[in-house]
Parts: structure tokens; sequence; C-alpha cells
């Protein structure tokens, strides 16, 4: 009876590969010209038990200040002393995302760690009082399979999945709004809402009857989300380059094993 052996190291390589894994985090902001911004994309990796929001339900503080300021240190702070995940960080560009941008974060995960096998995301939608994007069901994103086995994501992020924090007045006066003129952190009205699905800018498509303040700024004018199919991101998690080489590396290592009766 023949048997395939497989060189030691190629041996020793794929049984590396079977537990490590080498991930790419991408984000394209797909906004057309003149459109939405979005802050640096917090990104983290857990058990399914790490939830960052819940529709309907009041926004933590940490939310707040991700959606009201876009700063995510809070955010990370109950990330990192939560126990419930393997891994997290910003994925941005050189400052905030502009229509057209893509940024790219590598992240060493194990697939068969249980803290690693789901994928949340948070980022503000700018300019805007408290406007966000993020995955309200923990587990909607599942990365490694039950056996460790690598699934990935690829997913698109429209304008009507931008959600307003309720935290915070839709009132968009600059002094108020973040990235149209907001020089302080928590500087707006305080609405002690709920988390819900946003209305849309004054002015736009789906309050037409408003005047316009973000959307009349030429900035801003291809800013109006709420108009049908617009696109506000693009994600994938995918295995990293060095990861694909370093497998078919292996693979190829292996396949000059030596048959034997």
């Amino acid at each position: 009876m023949k048997s395939f052996v497989l060189s030691g190291f190629a041996a020793t390589v794929l049984a590396s590969a079977a537990g490590a894994e080498l991930v790419t985090v991408t984000i394209e902001n797909l906004a057309p010209q003149w459109g939405t911004y979005q802050t640096p994309f917090w990104v983290g990796f857990h058990s399914g038990a790490f939830d960052t929001f819940n529709m309907g339900a009041a926004a933590s503080m940490e939310l707040e200040r991700l959606a009201e300021d876009g700063n995510p240190d809070p955010l990370r702070s109950l990330f990192a002393g939560s126990g419930l995940g393997a891994a997290d960080g910003l994925v941005a560009p050189a400052g905030p995302f502009a229509p057209g941008d893509i940024a790219s974060m590598e992240f060493d995960l194990d697939g068969s760690d249980p803290h690693a096998r789901y994928f949340s995301f948070l980022s503000m939608v700018i300019p805007s009082n408290d406007a966000f994007v993020g995955n309200d069901d923990a587990m909607a994103y599942q990365i490694f399979d039950d056996s460790g086995a690598f699934l990935g994501a690829d997913f698109f992020i429209a304008g009507s999945h931008v959600y307003d924090a309720g935290t915070e007045v839709n009132d968009e006066i600059p002094q108020h709004t973040a990235f149209f003129g907001q020089m302080m952190a928590d500087a707006g009205v305080a609405e002690g809402g709920l988390v819900h699905m946003h209305p849309g800018y004054l002015g736009s498509y789906a309050n037409p009857d408003h005047p316009k303040s973000i959307l009349a700024d030429a900035m801003f004018a291809g800013a109006d989300f709420t108009l049908p199919d617009y696109p506000i991101a693009r994600i994938t998690v995918t295995p990293a380059p060095g990861a694909m080489a370093l497998l078919a590396f292996a693979g190829m290592f292996g396949a000059r094993g030596r048959n034997r009766r």
C-alpha cells in the first residue's frame, strides 16, 4: 500500500497553519465624490459575546464617544478588559476615510481559539452629530468555523444601514457636528434617546421638507446617504498574502515528498 510522506519542514508548516492564521481586514469607502467620510474603523475578533450596541436600547458610554466624537479609545479599553476578544485594532488610511480611500490591517489569529471566531466593527459616519455604522448582531460575521477552519467575510454597508446613537440631537450646527466645525468633544445637545436607524441629514432625500445644512456645503454635496442604493463601504476579511504564499509553498514542498510501499 502506498502512503504519502511529507518532508519534515512541510509537515511543520502545515501543522502551524492549521491553527495560526494571518488575516487581512480591508475597508474601502465606496461613497461618491463629495460623499460621506468615515472615521478609522474599530475592528475586533471575539467569542461572539462582545456586543457593541443594540437597536432600541440606550447607547453605552463607549458607543457614545465613538458615534459623537469618533473616539474609539473607551471602546478599545472595554474590549481589552472584557476577556471576550483575541485581537482588535483601528483600520485607517492617513486620516478619516474619504470617498475612494482603502486601508488594510493584518491580524495574527488562532482559528482554534474560540475568542477569535467572530468579527465586529464600528465607525462614525462624518460629518454628523452621532451617526455610525456597525453590526448590531455580535455573531453576524463568523470568521472561523467551530473546527477552526477559516471562513472569512466580504460584505457591503449601504446608506440604509447607518445608525443613530440617540445620544445627540441632529441639529447639524457646525460647532456641534464632527468634521463640520466641531472643535471639542461632547459639544452637542444631549438627546437621551435610543439607538435607531438614522433618519438622514436635514434636507436629505428622506427629509425633503427640512432646510439643508450639511448637504448645503459643497464638500458634502454628495453625502445624502438616504438616496436609494447609496454605498457607504465594503469590508473584507481574507487570508493575508503572506499566509496564502506560505500555504502554497508548503503544498509544493510537500508534493516533493516520497512515496513508499
